[in-house]
């Protein structure tokens, strides 16, 4: 079977000029919907952008509706997390390679025909269009004939692909070892969203109530802010594996505790609602302004938000406790962010290291003799979960694993070093969980 092309080492072709006129004299109709796919698709695979920065880019995304931005990233998404399939669906149909920006086109086309139901004039005639905007006139007879060939072969396309594995980088499904399969088999699909409910608060209702006390309503059945105690503050979004570090650091009311690394904020307003004593540190200026936001929609106006690099900074007395939700790749919430498969590379996991055992060093210096941390990840690599525990170790920090009762809502999450490790695989009949790595430890 012919690999599919790594989207890095395909010739990009000239930049397509957005919104050109049609080179036979008629205007193409506006498809705000398609153009911001494009223009998302093409920041990631092309220029290594971030879905959401590339989003930030796209002059289309700017000047459309929520509705329509919100349709286009759905798009941009299904691309991305079937991106290799796809590829592997066009690669009979073409004879030489096509310029990176027509290939856009095509895989925009192939994700509505096979992932997506859109009928399949539809499909065609919207991909053919969306490529005379951008263009790319003299390759609209390709992309028509390509997409039409597809679409009648319909979904029988995909009979005989290992689409788990297509859908997957190589260095990636080798790093992830016997869980590369669980995992990729999730990531195909939309992840559902998952609440955190403010202590003593009814939850909205419509929702599974998950293991952990989390609800969770399937994918593209609400929207957050139309539910009822919104507003109100009485939830906020997380994800039922991200809500597991700060339940595992088993704070206590009075306790001097500092969340590293805080925003967006939803470890933060548990560490809080237990009624500690918060230091909130957060390095990135916008992430800060979410994270004040966030907060005060919950009414935790007492937490003390403070805007530093967390290895830097040090509180004015030991602390209690510190959780530190270390930057990492973000592996494990490639569900909700497909692009990092396409950008992320294995030398990227290297600076993460370094800059998470600065931090675990920090952790180490801000806590009282006996004070605990729990550090965590929400990464699917070794490097960033297992072996940093062992650094840790290695730095005099001393090993408070968890206990089988305090993981016997999800034990298997629950290593045996006493870790936490969770994957997108788990509770898959129940719409599976982000990946995290979460590991305890105490100072001498």
């Amino acid at each position: 079977m012919k690999p599919s092309p790594s989207p890095s080492s395909r010739p990009t072709g000239r930049r397509p000029n957005a919104g050109r006129p049609d080179r036979r004299g008629g205007k193409v109709a506006p498809d705000p919907t398609r153009d911001i796919a494009f223009d998302i698709v093409e920041g990631v695979i092309v220029h290594r952008r971030m879905l959401d920065t590339s989003l930030g880019h796209s002059a289309a995304a700017r000047a459309a509706e929520p509705r329509d931005r919100a349709a286009g990233h759905r798009l941009a998404a299904t691309v991305l997390r079937h991106m290799g399939t796809a590829n592997e669906v066009l690669a009979p149909f073409l004879k030489r390679e096509p310029p990176e920006p027509v290939r856009v086109v095509l895989l925009i086309g192939v994700a509505q025909l096979l992932f997506l139901d859109t009928p399949a004039h539809a499909a065609v005639a919207t991909s053919v269009a969306l490529a005379r905007r951008r263009g790319l006139v003299p390759f609209a007879g390709l992309v028509n004939a390509v997409l039409r060939r597809v679409a009648a072969g319909g979904t029988q396309a995909l009979e005989g692909l290992d689409q788990a594995r297509l859908d997957v980088p190589p260095w990636l499904w080798q790093s992830w070892g016997k869980l590369a399969r669980p995992i990729a088999r999730a990531l195909g699909h939309e992840p559902p969203l998952d609440l955190s409910i403010r202590p003593g608060a009814e939850p909205p209702p419509g929702g599974e109530v998950m293991p952990n006390g989390s609800v969770r309503f399937a994918a593209g059945t609400v929207k957050v802010v139309d539910l009822p105690g919104f507003a109100e503050g009485t939830f906020w979004v997380q994800d039922m594996a991200a809500s597991l570090p700060a339940r595992l650091l088993d704070v206590k009311a009075g306790e001097r505790v500092a969340d590293l690394c805080a925003a967006p904020g939803g470890k933060t307003a548990q560490l809080a609602f237990a009624g500690a004593e918060i230091f909130a540190i957060e390095r990135e200026g916008r992430r800060i302004e979410r994270l004040r936001a966030n907060l005060a929609r919950l009414g935790l106006d007492a937490v003390k938000v403070i805007h530093a690099d967390a290895a830097q900074w040090r509180p004015d007395a030991p602390l209690d406790a510190i959780l530190l939700d270390a930057p990492c790749s973000a592996t494990g919430t490639i569900r909700r962010h497909p692009d990092a498969m396409w950008i992320k590379r294995p030398r990227d996991i290297a600076t993460m290291t370094e800059g998470q055992d600065r931090l675990l060093a920090a952790s180490r210096d801000m806590l009282r003799p006996g004070g605990r941390v729990v550090y965590a990840v929400c990464s699917l690599q070794p490097e960033e979960g297992e072996q940093r525990a062992r650094a840790a170790e290695a730095m005099g920090l001393l090993p408070d694993p968890f206990t089988p009762e305090e993981l016997a809502f999800l034990p298997q999450a629950r290593t045996p070093e006493g870790w936490l490790r969770t994957h997108p695989g788990m509770l898959a009949d129940h719409g599976g969980m982000d990946g995290f790595f979460a590991a305890r430890f105490r100072r001498a």
